[in-house]
């Protein structure tokens, strides 16, 4: 039965976030394992667990390179140090296309990585086939981007809607030094794709580019009904520490 989704980013968004939440949902781990292993994509482990963000029960979804020093973070996707990875866009499509994965989870991610590519050929000022995705494109972005499309897929979600997303301020350190929150490709994502964003006083960044691009992908300008019935609630744990919990709600509804 088609279903669908809502998605409360009142502490922002990411890749890790956004997996986490659908897999609380009930998205099936063993259909997103399955899917993984068939990109045969080396270097990370995955961790699925359960933590506690300001005492609220989370489920936390963790792309632990084989760097023991690098973790996946909700920002970390701006520093990893991956410079000898540099994919373009036709590569990734190409680890995409030959995995076993459904067609229409090949289409979201494909998808999901175009809206990416075209904030970052703005913000860098060259041609989307020329970007290369040495942050967003790493290891662990494909694979935070591939499995939101499996359990998207898994969950059988139709229809989406995504409240404004919430971000903080000050700076971030990222390959070509500090940039601003929010970061210009986080900017040019809201902006081609009229996403709302509500930034905070919050000191850090809440929204990153995978998952600016993941909400892209799913607001397509619908509203939130008036009344709705939920009828189940997924939470996913970011990876930050803030005053408010660092979660984002999924919600499975119906008018």
């Amino acid at each position: 039965m088609p279903n669908k989704l809502y998605l409360e980013c009142y502490s922002g968004i990411s890749g890790d976030m956004t997996v986490a939440a659908l897999l609380d949902l009930g998205a099936d781990q063993q259909v997103l394992l399955e899917g993984l292993e068939s990109l045969n994509l080396p270097g990370y482990q995955l961790k699925i667990g359960r933590v506690k963000k300001n005492g609220i029960d989370a489920c936390d979804f963790d792309v632990i390179l084989d760097e023991p020093e690098h973790h996946h973070d909700h920002d970390d996707e701006h520093h990893h140090h991956h410079d000898h990875v540099h994919r373009n866009i036709g590569d990734i499509f190409a680890i995409i296309d030959q995995s076993k994965i459904s067609d229409r989870a090949k289409q979201t991610a494909k998808d999901i990585f175009r809206i990416i590519a075209a904030a970052e050929s703005k913000a860098h000022g060259i041609a989307e086939d020329q970007v290369h995705f040495h942050e967003v494109g790493a290891v662990d972005s494909i694979v935070d981007i591939v499995s939101a499309a499996i359990c998207l897929d898994n969950l059988d979600i139709t229809e989406a809607v995504v409240s404004d997303l919430y971000e903080g301020c000050g700076y971030v350190h990222c390959q070509h030094g500090l940039m601003p929150v929010p970061v210009p490709a986080v900017v040019n994502i809201a902006a081609d794709n009229a996403l709302c964003l509500h930034l905070t006083q919050t000191r850090g960044e809440m929204i990153t580019p995978t998952g600016a691009a993941i909400a892209a992908y799913l607001s397509k300008g619908g509203k939130l009904p008036e009344s709705f019935v939920i009828e189940k609630i997924g939470l996913g744990a970011g990876k930050k520490d803030f005053a408010t919990a660092n979660i984002l709600r999924a919600f499975l509804i119906r008018d």
